[in-house]
């Protein structure tokens, strides 16, 4: 099997999607836009061979390295990056080399466009928020004089929580439209709910071959534009509700053989239309791996290597963990500390008090640190009371 990994090194840890498959027998082609020599030792010894363009954003040179790469070793059977960056390369190189192991570029509007997303939920039976297209000023009033302030503002197309606002009054829309950039947007009713995930990998027939999730306790938009602390954590054991939500979305949209992030609220009160507390409604579907060091989190919390459970995915359809085989199950949570702020207990204080539960802890570098924090925590806990007097001690002001 010949598998073309896009952008092996970014994030740093997608070297073990590549050892994994390589461990399997894969023939695990990168295509990068870093020099070999600034390839970290683990992805270099994960990699069969390298393909260097001097930028990923040129497709007729990404196009060249595949046809190079498909030249030298044969038919290629599978391109992926794991990444949502470049969910609409991948899917492009997919379709022009004929590869039916994922999305094409017929299947990207529904998977990459917040509007068309919603189409699909309700085929799910999960309700969605109401929406608008913005155009003009006006046509936006009418619209927030059905719904109310606030509303969410985002990129139709967009990665993440980038460009994501809340908009409270007259005077944030007004300065919105002032600084309205040239893409598309769409204008949300604001659903007060707390946003969890559903985690899993995807096999060839739709079917779940693990399962987990997270619950957010500060939303990315809160975090990147209002420079809020970040934590989030993956749950002990996933809800039945969420699950439920979750298999019904992969269905929806005929998700097969992927590491997908789905992602729901949970709604904090009634919404009319949509439920009442404690329901489940839908947010967005990301299909690639959840971001950061979340991958991590889950092999913590579950005991076990998503890592592999993937690249067994690829290979063989299916996990080689025996039912009977129990694992422990723990609740992970990140913690992402701000430098501008004055906290009680040191970075020493923590790794001494958290010594035997701490996982990680890690400086994030200046393009990270906006969404994560600079100073990040992950650890593992028992119990849920356990983990909530962790973040109380490492928030403490």
């Amino acid at each position: 099997m010949n598998f073309i990994f896009i952008s092996p090194n970014f994030p740093e840890h997608y070297w073990r999607f590549c050892k994994e498959l390589k461990d399997n027998g894969v023939n695990v082609l990168g295509i990068g836009d870093s020099s070999y020599e600034e390839l970290s030792d683990d992805l270099k010894a994960s990699l069969n061979e390298y393909y260097r363009v001097s930028s990923l954003e040129n497709y007729d040179e990404v196009y060249r390295g595949v046809a190079f790469l498909t030249f030298k070793h044969g038919r290629i059977d599978w391109i992926e990056s794991n990444n949502e960056y470049w969910l609409e390369r991948d899917a492009m190189l997919r379709t022009d080399f004929n590869l039916h192991t994922g999305f094409r570029n017929e299947d990207m509007h529904k998977v990459k466009f917040k509007s068309a997303m919603k189409e699909y939920y309700q085929k799910a039976g999960i309700p969605t928020a109401r929406y608008h297209m913005i155009d003009d000023i006006e046509h936006t009033r009418e619209f927030i004089a059905q719904v109310g302030y606030p509303v969410i503002v985002k990129p139709d197309n967009g990665v993440g929580a980038n460009a994501t606002y809340k908009l409270k009054n007259d005077a944030d829309l007004e300065r919105f439209f002032r600084e309205l950039p040239p893409v598309q947007y769409i204008m949300e009713e604001y659903i007060d709910g707390r946003i969890c995930s559903y985690d899993a990998i995807i096999n060839s027939k739709g079917e779940p071959l693990f399962e987990s999730g997270n619950i957010t306790m500060t939303s990315i938009m809160d975090i990147v534009n209002n420079e809020e602390e970040s934590y989030y954590y993956i749950v002990k054991r996933l809800e039945d509700d969420v699950r439920d939500a979750g298999r019904r979305t992969v269905k929806s949209f005929e998700v097969k053989s992927r590491f997908v992030h789905l992602e729901f609220f949970r709604l904090l009160r009634d919404h009319e239309g949509i439920g009442k507390a404690g329901d489940i409604a839908a947010l967005e579907v990301n299909m690639r791996p959840c971001g950061g060091f979340t991958p991590d989190m889950l092999n913590f919390a579950n005991s076990t290597d998503v890592y592999k459970r993937w690249a067994d995915m690829i290979v063989y359809d299916r996990n080689f963990k025996k039912p009977e085989e129990v694992q422990e199950h723990y609740y992970c949570p990140f913690a992402g500390r701000r430098d501008n702020r004055n906290y009680i207990h040191s970075h020493e204080d923590i790794l001494k008090k958290y010594k035997n539960s701490l996982c990680m802890e890690e400086r994030m570098p200046e393009v990270l640190a906006p969404a994560m924090g600079n100073q990040t925590y992950i650890a593992k806990f028992p119990t849920k009371e356990a983990m909530m007097e962790f973040y109380d001690y490492v928030f403490a002001q």
